[in-house]
């Protein structure tokens, strides 16, 4: 999902926070004298070196571990019950007939429920991220309650209002839309993403410490002491910005592929 890529960066900043505050490289909000109006935080440098090495841990060890075997066990499945079966025609109803005729009748009412939790869990994904913008961009705060029942309310009440005038016909059609536009806006969304991490003006680091503790103490991405003025300049390596380019064009000439095929009627 597209505003995924926002959430993990807004996610691990009150990790930085927490870091710098157990540092003592900023002060906790109940330490100020006036905390009226919300200061701006800048993390330090080894708040993010810390925070950008747990979240590689964490990614690598989720991805290879967990995520890998829920896939495969998924592709497995699939393969084994519906290779002799026609089900390139299928939406989501079909394809739990299938299941149930082909394995068990206790394969689609997994599969149900794994379609269920799925939808459970993209909801939170997107009621974070909304948090995020409208806490960030919109500076709009509301009670945890109430923005979980208007998101919860925004994300079902069309699902409602589809199944009850359309069918299962339309909740088919309205889930195959909502991931073609989720994947039509994914380039649009992730261009800018590439551009500012590998520009050295947004992505410049100024190490500071805590009170009585120099700048010079602290080291630098390079391995030399980062001075005050200075800076660590921490943009993507041109590999790592060259690849990024071309996984860009790959999605991008995928999409309009696939909004040619939508056009046309073959999807």
């Amino acid at each position: 999902m597209p505003h995924s890529l926002y959430l993990g960066s807004g996610i691990v900043q009150p990790r930085l926070l927490e870091y710098d505050t157990a540092q003592g490289f900023v002060q906790h909000p109940a330490d100020n004298v006036s905390t009226s109006e919300k200061q701006t935080y800048y993390p330090s440098l080894p708040a993010i070196k810390f925070c950008l090495k747990y979240s590689i841990a964490e990614l690598a060890i989720s991805l290879f571990t967990f995520a890998l075997f829920v896939n495969s066990a998924i592709l497995i499945t699939a393969g084994a019950s519906l290779s002799d079966t026609d089900a390139s025609n299928a939406d989501i109803f079909g394809i739990y007939h299938l299941l149930s005729s082909s394995i068990a009748p206790a394969a689609g009412t997994v599969f149900a429920l794994a379609l269920l939790l799925s939808g459970v869990s993209a909801g939170i994904v997107c009621t974070i991220a909304g948090q995020m913008v409208s806490e960030g961009a919109l500076n709009w705060s509301i009670s945890p309650w109430l923005r979980r029942l208007v998101t919860r309310s925004i994300s079902i009440t069309p699902s409602i209002i589809i199944a009850g005038a359309v069918g299962k016909e339309g909740l088919s059609a309205a889930l195959n839309g909502s991931q073609v536009a989720l994947s039509v806006v994914l380039p649009f969304v992730s261009a800018p993403l590439i551009y500012f991490t590998c520009r050295n003006k947004f992505m410049t680091v100024r190490p500071h410490g805590p009170a009585g503790r120099d700048d010079e103490d602290i080291v630098g991405g390079n391995g030399t002491s980062a001075t005050q003025g200075e800076g660590v300049k921490m943009r993507n390596h041109w590999i790592t910005a060259g690849l990024a380019v071309i996984i860009w064009f790959v999605i991008a000439a995928m999409n309009v592929a696939n909004l040619v095929l939508v056009g046309k009627g073959n999807v």
